[in-house]
């Protein structure tokens, strides 16, 4: 039987890189800012951005990540893309080097009223049409004089936003914004970023001096009807287990809870180790695609917290730790996203600490 591994998540940093270098490529007169918020994108936070040679910065959402890459010895610049949430927060900023999006007042008040030893830098969060951060159209020029008459803000500022529609490329709102955000800033000396990976692949007239990679550095699309390897992006994360039990099933007999999906026919069921347990989304339905021995094989039945079953086939010679592919480079995320109905953002942030992280390179 050999020494058979449950879930395991194998992440290819020569793909990560190979990744990196495409969008310097795409967008040459732009710096790379690498968001690596939610352990990043599930593939580990340190160590991609300890792989990702070319990434000019990082962007978090939390300070506790952007203190974990400083603990793990990062010295590049790392950047709260949802800025501060506490005064307190704000010394810790100036002693680890920790850049800052200012969105509300909330946040420009406790700047103006704090006794920093150095200023932080600061990026103004601009709501150019998102509405979901941001300081509206109105402010601008409020909160960049008070930011520019700030002691604790570094000069010069600079100026972000965020696209709301960029992964449907028609949608008019993103030239809109676009629009918006190049004549308000158009006379400011700062840099500019508003283009993450959806603005990055379709809009060039986005990238302005920073652009801010997330899903598609890690070989995922945005889009929902292209997926990442078509553009020449490699998919960093295989995700895969091994066949735990090949059973023979009769026709009419049912795999699973619930007994939801009933053979037609007499049948191999593979049983494969992962499931909801791993962060394997328990809604997948039957037919969701798994590749074991070089081809795509249906699950059959309700996904278990810790199982899941395929239906291998009448005529199947596979064998017990034979290895299945949940996704990667031969079963894209995003056509297991899809059948799910759901966004492949999901399936690689979620997966559990069950899963084990093996960090890999191309084979010579």
């Amino acid at each position: 039987m050999g020494k058979l591994k449950a879930a395991v998540a194998s992440i290819n940093t020569d793909a990560l890189r190979h990744n990196i270098q495409k969008l310097h490529e795409q967008a040459p007169n732009s710096r790379l800012l690498a968001v690596v918020k939610a352990n990043g994108y599930g593939h580990g936070l340190l160590e991609v951005a300890k792989n990702a040679e070319g990434a000019d910065a990082f962007g978090v959402a939390r300070i506790e990540e952007a203190l974990q890459l400083r603990s793990g010895g990062i010295v590049k610049p790392v950047l709260l893309l949802e800025g501060f949430y506490s005064d307190s927060d704000l010394p810790i900023l100036v002693t680890n080097n920790i850049q800052t999006v200012v969105h509300c007042e909330e946040q420009l008040i406790a700047l103006e009223q704090a006794e920093l030893e150095n200023p932080v830098v600061v990026w103004l969060k601009m709501d150019t049409g998102m509405h979901r951060l941001g300081v509206r159209p109105e402010q601008y020029d409020e909160y960049i004089q008070r930011l520019h008459n700030c002691k604790n803000v570094a000069h010069p500022l600079r100026y972000i936003s965020h696209f709301g529609c960029a992964d449907e490329p028609d949608n008019p709102i993103t030239s809109q914004q676009i629009e918006l955000f190049q004549a308000t800033t158009s006379k400011c000396e700062g840099e500019r970023s508003i283009a993450a990976s959806a603005g990055i692949l379709s809009r060039s007239d986005s990238h302005f001096e920073w652009v801010r990679p997330g899903i598609i550095m890690y070989g995922v699309s945005p889009f929902d009807d292209n997926d990442a390897q078509q553009m020449g992006y490699r998919p960093v994360m295989t995700l895969s287990s091994h066949l735990i039990a090949v059973n023979d099933l009769k026709a009419g007999e049912s795999v699973g809870y619930g007994a939801n999906w009933v053979s037609e026919r007499d049948t191999k069921i593979g049983v494969i180790a992962v499931g909801y347990g791993d962060g394997y989304p328990r809604t997948a339905p039957n037919g969701t695609p798994v590749w074991i021995n070089g081809r795509k094989v249906p699950i059959a039945g309700r996904v278990s917290m810790d199982m899941l079953t395929v239906d291998l086939g009448p005529d199947a010679s596979d064998e017990v730790g034979d290895l299945a592919v949940l996704w990667g480079e031969s079963l894209p995320v995003e056509e297991v996203a899809r059948y799910v109905g759901t966004i492949s953002y999901e399936l690689v942030t979620k997966l559990t600490s069950r899963v084990i992280p093996v960090y890999i390179k191309d084979a010579i």
